[in-house]
C-alpha cells in the first residue's frame, strides 16, 4: 500500500506553546515535500492552520473536512483546495478516515483524543486497517501509549494494537513510516 493522502488530527487552540506550532509546521512541510494530500478538519486556527499553511507552502493538496458549525462561525481556513462540509463531528471523522490512507495525530486535546480512538475503535472491529501515527515528540503522547499498553496487557484490547497505533518520535521516523507504507 502506498500513501497518497494523510489525515491530520491536531489542536485548533490558539493558546498553546510555540514548540507545538513548530512541530505542526515540520509535519506539514514533510507532507508537501512528499507531494501528498493532507486531509484535516479545515479550521483556520491553531495547529490545524499551521500544518495546512506549511503543507500548502511545500506543495501539498489540502482537503478540509468542515462541520457546518465551523462554517456558521466563519472559522474555515482559506487554504483549502477542496472543502467537504459535514453535518457534525462524527461525519467529519468518518470523512477524514475514508479520504486518508494513514492518519497522524499531532498534539491536541479532547477532540484529537476522540479522533484517535474513533479510528482505532473502527479498525479493531474490521472497518479498515489504516494506522494512526502518534507524533510523540517530547513524549507528548507517552501517557496515552502507556494506557493503551495497559489495556492490552489486561485483556481489554484483543487486536494487535501495535499494527494500528504507530509512534514517531521525530520527523525522520514519521518520514520513514510514510515511505514504508
Amino acid at each position: 500500500m502506498s500513501i497518497n493522502s494523510v489525515g491530520i488530527f491536531c489542536a485548533a487552540s490558539e493558546s498553546i506553546a510555540s514548540e507545538y506550532a513548530a512541530q505542526a509546521q515540520e509535519v506539514g512541510t514533510l507532507i508537501g515535500r512528499m507531494r501528498l494530500t493532507m486531509v484535516y478538519g479545515g479550521a483556520a486556527a491553531g495547529l490545524m492552520e499551521q500544518t495546512a499553511q506549511a503543507a500548502r507552502n511545500a506543495g501539498a493538496h489540502i482537503i478540509g473536512v468542515v462541520p457546518k458549525i465551523l462554517e456558521q462561525r466563519n472559522r474555515v481556513s482559506c487554504l483549502l483546495d477542496e472543502r467537504v462540509v459535514t453535518d457534525n463531528l462524527s461525519d467529519r471523522k468518518d470523512n477524514i478516515l475514508s479520504r486518508s490512507d494513514l492518519l497522524v495525530a499531532l498534539p491536541g486535546g479532547i477532540g484529537t483524543l476522540d479522533e484517535i480512538f474513533h479510528v482505532l475503535a473502527a479498525a479493531t472491529i474490521g472497518y479498515h486497517c489504516k494506522p494512526v501515527v502518534l507524533y510523540a515528540t517530547d513524549g507528548f503522547w507517552d501517557d496515552v501509549i502507556a494506557m493503551i499498553r495497559r489495556l492490552k496487557l489486561n485483556g481489554f484490547v484483543r487486536c494487535n494494537v501495535e499494527e494500528l497505533l504507530l509512534v514517531a518520535r521525530n520527523i525522520y521516523e514519521l518520514e520513514n513510516i510514510l515511505k514504508e507504507r
